[in-house]
């Protein structure tokens, strides 16, 4: 049985893809081995385009098809860079997992089911590369009555688990989520709140970079506490879990309407020191909240490089290790895409990826619909 798997990423930050191409003959006994990674930075008009549609507008179908195709083939150049960079044949390859992008996450509202919706054209991509692709890995939890978010809980228990110790992991992307291994075997789950997406919008908007390097501007801005205390009273960050959030919550006009509140306007590298502040206090607080226990805190996503971001982090939990899960061999940027590929072997397997503890589903459920290769 082929044990290659290409995981393929791209999160709420909207920056680009992520891929891997992953070993998983051991995956049982917690070992995985990446042959290749790869990111391609999404062109402007296709950020821009996937962008918009996170919000309604004229014509939403037609661009909303298009914009699938232009990432499909973003997706498919990632996957010829794997292949290219390993040496690896596409026939060797059992199955892609492709998260896609998503643009709404409405889990439970409107008619007691909701949605949530990941663009993406597998059916184009399995055509594009020639290798069996396992997509739409959300949807199934959703209808089963789960948040279908976060999803890489079952991954982080089959590579970070340890028998007897409890240990979280926290994924910053554009959201942050929050994993907590428990020492007795269960495993928790949810969304904390904004990741990178609050503090990129902000960095683009004031300096023109696509993100704040290492936390470097924010670190040379004063924590405004109003500003501060105004968005921790969000009434998402009081919800008790499970609980899932994105962009339909976290956005430009949330922030907006955040700094509207204030007395007078504060100086821009302030907002983004006081953005960098919520991202770490919402962390740490749901930490202090569903893991009081974990002396070991792994972070993985683009926010385990922000060295201030991490920083802030740990000094709100104080005695308790804090790093990137590079410490436990595994790139921070790579933990996702590796957990999409470990998805498509669940499917491949008919095992169930999700875990009704971490999305409050009725059951376990086997993820995703697979779109064979010609």
């Amino acid at each position: 049985m082929r044990t290659l798997y290409i995981g393929l990423m791209s999160g709420t930050s909207m920056d680009g893809v992520d891929g891997v191409l992953v070993d998983l003959a051991h995956i049982d006994q917690g070992q995985l081995a990446v042959r290749a990674h790869a990111h391609r930075a999404f062109e402007p008009a296709l950020a821009q385009a996937l962008l918009v549609l996170n919000t309604s507008g004229d014509d939403e179908l037609h661009r909303a098809a298009l914009a699938a195709n232009a990432l499909s083939r973003v997706y498919a150049a990632v996957v010829d860079d794997l292949l290219g960079a390993s040496g690896a044949a596409a026939v060797a390859v059992d199955a892609i997992g492709a998260h896609g992008q998503t643009v709404r996450h409405r889990p439970g509202e409107f008619d007691g089911t909701g949605y949530t919706l990941q663009l993406n054209n597998p059916a184009l991509l399995a055509e594009l590369c020639g290798i069996d692709v396992v997509a739409d890995l959300r949807v199934r939890d959703v209808a089963a009555g789960g948040q279908g978010a976060p999803l890489v809980p079952g991954f982080h228990r089959a590579v970070f688990g340890e028998t007897g110790r409890t240990t979280a992991v926290v994924n910053i992307g554009g959201m942050s989520n929050v994993t907590v291994l428990d020492a007795n075997g269960r495993t928790f789950g949810w969304d904390c709140g904004p990741g990178n997406v609050l503090m990129d919008h902000w960095c683009r908007v004031h300096t023109g970079n696509a993100f704040d390097a290492g936390g470097t501007w924010a670190a040379s801005g004063r924590v405004d506490t109003a500003l501060l205390a105004g968005m921790l009273g969000e009434p998402y960050f009081s919800k008790v879990p499970p609980k899932s959030t994105g962009r339909d919550l976290f956005h430009a006009d949330w922030l907006r309407a955040q700094l509207q509140r204030l007395p007078r306007s504060l100086p821009a590298v302030d907002v983004q020191a006081t953005l960098a502040e919520l991202t770490a206090a919402c962390v740490a607080d749901e930490l202090n909240r569903g893991a009081a226990s974990a002396r070991a805190v792994l972070i993985c996503g683009g926010g385990a490089y922000n060295a201030h971001l991490v920083g802030r982090i740990a000094a709100r939990l104080p005695g308790v290790t804090v790093a990137p899960t590079d410490a436990r061999g595994l790139p921070a940027d790579q933990v996702e895409a590796c957990a999409f590929a470990w998805m498509a072997r669940a499917w491949r397997h008919r095992q169930c990826a999700s875990l009704p503890d971490v999305t409050g589903a009725r059951g376990p459920r086997v993820l995703g619909a697979l779109y064979p290769a010609g």
